[in-house]
Protein backbone atom coordinates (compact mmCIF):
# COMPACT_ATOMS: atom_id res chain seq x y z
CA UNK A 1 0.00 0.00 0.00
CA UNK A 2 1.44 3.37 -1.11
CA UNK A 3 1.06 6.36 0.89
CA UNK A 4 -0.65 9.51 -0.87
CA UNK A 5 -1.64 12.73 -0.03
CA UNK A 6 -5.38 13.24 0.75
CA UNK A 7 -6.44 16.80 -0.74
CA UNK A 8 -10.19 16.14 -0.81
CA UNK A 9 -12.74 16.51 2.17
CA UNK A 10 -13.67 13.28 3.38
CA UNK A 11 -11.50 10.35 2.51
CA UNK A 12 -13.42 6.86 2.28
CA UNK A 13 -12.34 3.14 3.02
CA UNK A 14 -12.67 2.85 -1.14
CA UNK A 15 -9.22 3.91 -0.96
CA UNK A 16 -8.15 0.54 0.83
CA UNK A 17 -9.17 -1.82 -1.90
CA UNK A 18 -11.35 -5.06 -1.98
CA UNK A 19 -8.93 -6.59 0.40
CA UNK A 20 -8.07 -4.15 2.71
CA UNK A 21 -11.88 -2.87 3.24
CA UNK A 22 -13.11 -6.43 3.81
CA UNK A 23 -9.98 -8.09 5.38
CA UNK A 24 -12.00 -9.52 8.15
CA UNK A 25 -14.48 -11.05 5.98
CA UNK A 26 -11.19 -12.47 3.93
CA UNK A 27 -9.97 -14.01 7.26
CA UNK A 28 -13.40 -15.55 8.05
CA UNK A 29 -13.51 -17.39 5.17
CA UNK A 30 -9.97 -18.57 5.58
CA UNK A 31 -11.05 -19.74 9.01
CA UNK A 32 -13.78 -21.97 7.22
CA UNK A 33 -12.21 -23.33 4.60
CA UNK A 34 -9.09 -24.31 6.70
CA UNK A 35 -11.27 -25.60 9.26
CA UNK A 36 -13.13 -27.38 6.77
CA UNK A 37 -9.57 -28.70 5.00
CA UNK A 38 -8.53 -30.12 8.27
CA UNK A 39 -11.78 -31.99 8.92
CA UNK A 40 -11.84 -33.66 4.85
CA UNK A 41 -8.42 -33.80 4.28
CA UNK A 42 -6.07 -33.79 6.96
CA UNK A 43 -3.32 -34.71 4.98
CA UNK A 44 -2.78 -32.00 3.00
CA UNK A 45 -1.52 -29.60 5.69
CA UNK A 46 0.18 -31.87 6.90
CA UNK A 47 2.39 -33.01 3.92
CA UNK A 48 3.12 -29.25 3.68
CA UNK A 49 4.36 -29.37 7.48
CA UNK A 50 6.39 -31.95 6.93
CA UNK A 51 9.14 -30.33 4.97
CA UNK A 52 11.59 -28.51 7.40
CA UNK A 53 14.90 -27.48 7.87
CA UNK A 54 15.95 -26.46 11.43
CA UNK A 55 12.57 -26.90 12.55
CA UNK A 56 11.78 -23.94 10.08
CA UNK A 57 8.59 -25.28 7.74
CA UNK A 58 10.01 -24.12 4.48
CA UNK A 59 6.32 -23.51 2.67
CA UNK A 60 4.97 -21.68 5.39
CA UNK A 61 8.17 -19.74 5.50
CA UNK A 62 8.00 -18.80 1.59
CA UNK A 63 4.15 -17.70 2.40
CA UNK A 64 5.20 -15.56 5.19
CA UNK A 65 8.17 -13.70 3.17
CA UNK A 66 5.49 -13.27 0.52
CA UNK A 67 3.38 -11.51 3.55
CA UNK A 68 6.51 -9.42 4.53
CA UNK A 69 8.60 -8.74 1.54
CA UNK A 70 5.70 -6.92 -0.48
CA UNK A 71 5.84 -4.22 2.70
CA UNK A 72 9.24 -3.93 3.51
CA UNK A 73 10.06 -2.89 0.30
CA UNK A 74 7.63 0.33 0.67
CA UNK A 75 9.83 1.42 3.40
CA UNK A 76 11.51 4.56 2.50
CA UNK A 77 15.27 4.76 4.98
CA UNK A 78 15.98 8.00 3.01
CA UNK A 79 12.73 9.90 4.89
CA UNK A 80 14.56 9.38 8.43
CA UNK A 81 16.83 12.66 6.57
CA UNK A 82 13.40 14.61 7.83
CA UNK A 83 13.81 12.99 11.91
CA UNK A 84 14.30 16.83 13.02
CA UNK A 85 11.04 17.62 11.42
CA UNK A 86 8.44 17.75 14.56
CA UNK A 87 10.61 15.99 16.84
CA UNK A 88 7.31 15.77 19.23
CA UNK A 89 5.78 13.12 17.00
CA UNK A 90 8.52 10.91 16.71
CA UNK A 91 8.72 11.16 20.28
CA UNK A 92 5.68 10.50 21.18
CA UNK A 93 5.45 7.06 18.58
CA UNK A 94 8.50 5.84 19.71
CA UNK A 95 7.56 6.16 23.58
CA UNK A 96 3.95 4.93 23.37
CA UNK A 97 5.69 1.83 20.68
CA UNK A 98 8.70 0.39 22.53
CA UNK A 99 8.45 1.96 25.69
CA UNK A 100 4.38 1.41 26.50
CA UNK A 101 2.83 -0.60 24.34
CA UNK A 102 4.34 -3.87 24.46
CA UNK A 103 4.12 -4.05 28.18
CA UNK A 104 0.24 -2.88 28.38
CA UNK A 105 -0.58 -5.71 26.24
CA UNK A 106 0.90 -8.25 28.50
CA UNK A 107 -0.45 -6.66 31.68
CA UNK A 108 -4.35 -6.33 29.93
CA UNK A 109 -3.97 -9.76 28.15
CA UNK A 110 -2.66 -11.36 31.28
CA UNK A 111 -5.12 -10.08 33.28
CA UNK A 112 -8.09 -11.59 31.13
CA UNK A 113 -6.78 -14.34 29.64
CA UNK A 114 -5.05 -16.01 32.81
CA UNK A 115 -7.32 -14.66 35.93
CA UNK A 116 -10.73 -13.04 34.83
CA UNK A 117 -11.16 -16.01 31.99
CA UNK A 118 -9.62 -18.59 34.30
CA UNK A 119 -13.37 -20.62 34.65
CA UNK A 120 -13.66 -20.70 30.54
CA UNK A 121 -9.72 -21.01 29.31
CA UNK A 122 -7.43 -24.09 30.49
CA UNK A 123 -4.37 -22.57 32.21
CA UNK A 124 -1.86 -24.07 29.87
CA UNK A 125 -3.98 -22.59 27.00
CA UNK A 126 -4.62 -18.84 28.36
CA UNK A 127 -0.60 -19.03 28.54
CA UNK A 128 -0.59 -19.69 24.94
CA UNK A 129 -2.86 -17.03 24.22
CA UNK A 130 -0.86 -15.23 26.17
CA UNK A 131 2.16 -15.57 24.32
CA UNK A 132 0.28 -14.33 20.74
CA UNK A 133 -0.75 -11.22 22.28
CA UNK A 134 3.09 -10.22 23.35
CA UNK A 135 4.01 -11.00 19.73
CA UNK A 136 1.14 -8.90 18.65
CA UNK A 137 2.08 -5.96 20.92
CA UNK A 138 5.88 -5.66 20.55
CA UNK A 139 5.36 -5.69 16.60
CA UNK A 140 4.24 -2.04 15.36
CA UNK A 141 2.38 -1.88 12.09
CA UNK A 142 4.33 -1.56 9.18
CA UNK A 143 1.71 -1.28 6.28
CA UNK A 144 -1.63 -0.59 7.10
CA UNK A 145 -0.52 2.50 8.86
CA UNK A 146 -0.19 4.22 5.24
CA UNK A 147 -3.93 3.72 4.43
CA UNK A 148 -4.90 4.97 8.30
CA UNK A 149 -2.38 7.52 7.31
CA UNK A 150 -4.42 8.67 4.07
CA UNK A 151 -7.66 7.84 5.37
CA UNK A 152 -6.72 10.56 8.16
CA UNK A 153 -5.52 13.08 5.72
CA UNK A 154 -2.01 12.54 7.70
CA UNK A 155 1.31 13.72 6.39
CA UNK A 156 2.43 11.14 3.81
CA UNK A 157 6.00 11.77 4.45
CA UNK A 158 6.44 12.13 7.79
CA UNK A 159 4.30 8.44 8.68
CA UNK A 160 6.72 7.16 6.19
CA UNK A 161 9.80 8.77 8.63
CA UNK A 162 7.40 7.15 11.69
CA UNK A 163 7.43 3.72 9.98
CA UNK A 164 11.00 3.32 8.91
CA UNK A 165 12.64 4.72 12.36
CA UNK A 166 9.84 2.18 13.74
CA UNK A 167 11.12 -0.83 11.17
CA UNK A 168 14.67 0.12 12.58
CA UNK A 169 14.39 -0.26 16.33
CA UNK A 170 12.36 -3.22 15.86
CA UNK A 171 15.40 -4.91 14.74
CA UNK A 172 16.83 -4.41 17.87
CA UNK A 173 14.07 -4.29 19.85
CA UNK A 174 11.65 -7.17 19.32
CA UNK A 175 13.31 -9.95 20.67
CA UNK A 176 14.70 -8.73 23.67
CA UNK A 177 11.06 -7.53 24.74
CA UNK A 178 9.74 -10.75 23.82
CA UNK A 179 12.02 -12.95 25.14
CA UNK A 180 11.84 -10.65 28.38
CA UNK A 181 7.68 -10.81 28.41
CA UNK A 182 7.39 -14.50 27.68
CA UNK A 183 10.07 -15.07 30.48
CA UNK A 184 7.72 -13.14 33.06
CA UNK A 185 4.76 -15.02 31.91
CA UNK A 186 7.09 -18.35 32.68
CA UNK A 187 7.04 -19.61 28.77
CA UNK A 188 10.16 -20.73 28.02
CA UNK A 189 11.34 -19.75 24.20
CA UNK A 190 14.84 -20.07 23.40
CA UNK A 191 16.66 -17.17 22.31
CA UNK A 192 18.25 -19.34 19.34
CA UNK A 193 14.66 -19.55 18.35
CA UNK A 194 13.98 -16.29 18.29
CA UNK A 195 16.87 -14.76 17.20
CA UNK A 196 16.41 -17.24 13.90
CA UNK A 197 12.79 -16.00 13.89
CA UNK A 198 14.11 -12.06 13.52
CA UNK A 199 16.88 -13.08 11.12
CA UNK A 200 13.95 -14.93 8.95
CA UNK A 201 11.00 -12.80 9.47
CA UNK A 202 12.61 -9.31 10.00
CA UNK A 203 16.31 -8.73 8.92
CA UNK A 204 16.49 -10.49 5.27
CA UNK A 205 13.07 -9.12 4.25
CA UNK A 206 13.84 -5.87 5.47
CA UNK A 207 17.83 -5.91 3.88
CA UNK A 208 15.97 -7.49 0.90
CA UNK A 209 13.29 -5.02 0.19
CA UNK A 210 15.33 -1.72 0.82
CA UNK A 211 18.01 -3.74 -1.95
CA UNK A 212 15.71 -4.39 -4.36
CA UNK A 213 13.77 -0.73 -3.53
CA UNK A 214 17.35 1.15 -4.36
CA UNK A 215 17.64 -0.89 -7.31
CA UNK A 216 13.95 -0.93 -9.16
CA UNK A 217 14.25 2.71 -8.56
CA UNK A 218 17.97 3.08 -9.77
CA UNK A 219 17.10 1.14 -12.96
CA UNK A 220 13.35 2.15 -13.42
CA UNK A 221 12.68 5.52 -11.45
CA UNK A 222 10.30 6.46 -9.01
CA UNK A 223 7.28 6.59 -10.96
CA UNK A 224 7.53 3.42 -12.28
CA UNK A 225 8.46 1.26 -8.77
CA UNK A 226 5.43 3.03 -7.31
CA UNK A 227 2.98 2.97 -9.97
CA UNK A 228 4.01 -0.35 -11.61
CA UNK A 229 6.11 -2.50 -9.24
CA UNK A 230 4.16 -1.79 -6.20
CA UNK A 231 0.85 -2.15 -7.47
CA UNK A 232 1.71 -5.73 -8.99
CA UNK A 233 3.71 -7.06 -6.02
CA UNK A 234 0.80 -5.66 -3.29
CA UNK A 235 -1.32 -8.73 -4.42
CA UNK A 236 1.37 -11.31 -3.04
CA UNK A 237 0.79 -10.18 0.41
CA UNK A 238 -3.33 -11.04 0.95
CA UNK A 239 -2.43 -14.20 -1.17
CA UNK A 240 -0.11 -15.08 1.22
CA UNK A 241 -1.49 -14.17 4.01
CA UNK A 242 -4.81 -16.42 3.56
CA UNK A 243 -2.95 -19.40 2.65
CA UNK A 244 -1.31 -19.23 5.51
CA UNK A 245 -4.41 -18.48 7.24
CA UNK A 246 -6.30 -21.61 5.83
CA UNK A 247 -2.86 -23.85 6.74
CA UNK A 248 -3.22 -22.94 10.60
CA UNK A 249 -6.85 -23.31 10.78
CA UNK A 250 -6.32 -26.46 9.19
CA UNK A 251 -3.93 -27.48 12.20
CA UNK A 252 -6.58 -25.33 14.25
CA UNK A 253 -9.66 -26.80 13.67
CA UNK A 254 -10.29 -29.13 16.23
CA UNK A 255 -9.54 -26.68 18.87
CA UNK A 256 -11.80 -24.40 17.17
CA UNK A 257 -14.68 -26.27 16.76
CA UNK A 258 -14.23 -27.49 20.78
CA UNK A 259 -14.10 -23.94 22.28
CA UNK A 260 -15.70 -21.31 19.85
CA UNK A 261 -16.03 -19.09 22.86
CA UNK A 262 -12.44 -18.62 22.77
CA UNK A 263 -12.43 -16.44 20.06
CA UNK A 264 -14.25 -14.07 21.40
CA UNK A 265 -12.38 -14.25 24.68
CA UNK A 266 -9.19 -13.44 22.72
CA UNK A 267 -10.33 -10.55 21.12
CA UNK A 268 -11.47 -8.62 24.37
CA UNK A 269 -8.03 -7.40 25.91
CA UNK A 270 -6.97 -7.02 22.21
CA UNK A 271 -9.70 -4.67 21.39
CA UNK A 272 -9.13 -3.08 24.78
CA UNK A 273 -5.38 -2.81 24.01
CA UNK A 274 -6.24 -1.34 21.11
CA UNK A 275 -8.39 1.63 22.15
CA UNK A 276 -6.59 2.34 25.05
CA UNK A 277 -3.32 2.95 23.00
CA UNK A 278 -4.89 5.26 20.03
CA UNK A 279 -5.82 7.34 23.16
CA UNK A 280 -3.22 7.52 24.95
CA UNK A 281 -0.94 8.37 21.86
CA UNK A 282 -3.86 10.92 20.32
CA UNK A 283 -3.89 12.62 23.16
CA UNK A 284 -0.75 12.89 24.39
CA UNK A 285 0.04 14.76 20.92
CA UNK A 286 -3.03 16.53 21.41
CA UNK A 287 -1.40 18.05 24.77
CA UNK A 288 1.59 19.20 23.00
CA UNK A 289 0.12 20.43 20.43
CA UNK A 290 1.29 18.13 17.18
CA UNK A 291 -0.43 19.12 14.11
CA UNK A 292 -3.44 16.61 13.80
CA UNK A 293 -1.94 15.54 10.52
CA UNK A 294 0.57 14.02 12.61
CA UNK A 295 -0.85 13.19 15.74
CA UNK A 296 -3.55 10.73 13.71
CA UNK A 297 -1.11 8.38 11.77
CA UNK A 298 1.11 8.38 15.00
CA UNK A 299 -1.49 6.88 17.27
CA UNK A 300 -2.45 4.50 14.37
CA UNK A 301 1.07 3.28 14.21
CA UNK A 302 0.59 2.38 18.02
CA UNK A 303 -2.93 1.19 18.06
CA UNK A 304 -2.54 -1.38 15.13
CA UNK A 305 0.06 -4.31 14.59
CA UNK A 306 2.46 -5.42 12.32
CA UNK A 307 0.09 -8.66 12.57
CA UNK A 308 2.13 -10.82 9.75
CA UNK A 309 5.34 -10.42 11.68
CA UNK A 310 3.56 -11.69 14.68
CA UNK A 311 1.74 -14.61 12.78
CA UNK A 312 5.17 -15.69 11.07
CA UNK A 313 6.75 -15.62 15.18
CA UNK A 314 3.81 -17.14 16.60
CA UNK A 315 4.58 -20.28 14.37
CA UNK A 316 8.00 -20.04 13.90
CA UNK A 317 8.24 -19.75 18.02
CA UNK A 318 5.24 -22.21 18.88
CA UNK A 319 4.01 -23.49 15.45
CA UNK A 320 0.86 -23.98 13.59
CA UNK A 321 -1.25 -26.13 16.02
CA UNK A 322 -0.07 -23.71 18.80
CA UNK A 323 -2.37 -21.30 21.01
CA UNK A 324 -0.39 -18.34 20.03
CA UNK A 325 -0.73 -18.53 16.51
CA UNK A 326 -4.32 -18.61 16.57
CA UNK A 327 -4.28 -15.42 19.24
CA UNK A 328 -2.42 -13.74 16.79
CA UNK A 329 -4.93 -14.52 13.43
CA UNK A 330 -8.13 -13.51 16.16
CA UNK A 331 -6.13 -10.13 15.94
CA UNK A 332 -5.72 -10.06 12.37
CA UNK A 333 -9.42 -10.77 12.57
CA UNK A 334 -10.40 -7.76 14.78
CA UNK A 335 -8.05 -4.81 13.85
CA UNK A 336 -9.63 -3.96 10.45
CA UNK A 337 -13.05 -2.74 11.67
CA UNK A 338 -11.83 -1.51 15.19
CA UNK A 339 -9.17 0.64 12.68
CA UNK A 340 -11.80 1.95 11.28
CA UNK A 341 -13.94 2.88 13.81
CA UNK A 342 -10.75 4.90 15.32
CA UNK A 343 -10.16 6.43 11.52
CA UNK A 344 -14.07 7.88 11.87
CA UNK A 345 -13.38 9.14 15.48
CA UNK A 346 -9.76 10.91 14.33
CA UNK A 347 -11.65 12.44 11.41
CA UNK A 348 -14.55 13.54 13.92
CA UNK A 349 -12.41 14.99 16.16
CA UNK A 350 -9.97 17.01 13.97
CA UNK A 351 -11.15 20.44 14.96
CA UNK A 352 -9.97 19.73 18.35
CA UNK A 353 -6.35 20.19 16.92
CA UNK A 354 -4.99 23.62 16.93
Amino acid sequence: MTPHTADHAEPSSESMGIFGRFLSVWVGLAIIAGILLGQFAPALPQALAAYEVAQVSIPVAILIWGMIFPMMVQIDFSALMNVRKQPKGLMITTCVNWLIKPFSMFAISWFFLVVLFRPFIPEALAYEYLAGAILLGAAPCTAMVFVWSYLTRGDAAYTLVQVALNDLIMLFAFAPIVVLLLGISNIPVPWDTVALSVVLYIVIPLAAGYLTRISIIKNKGQDWFDQVFLPKIGSVTPIALIITLVLLFAFQGDVILANPLHIALIAVPLIIQTVLIFLLAYYWAKSWKVPHNIAAPGAMIGASNFFELAVAAAIALFGLQSGAALATVVGVLVEVPLMLALVRYANRTRGQFA
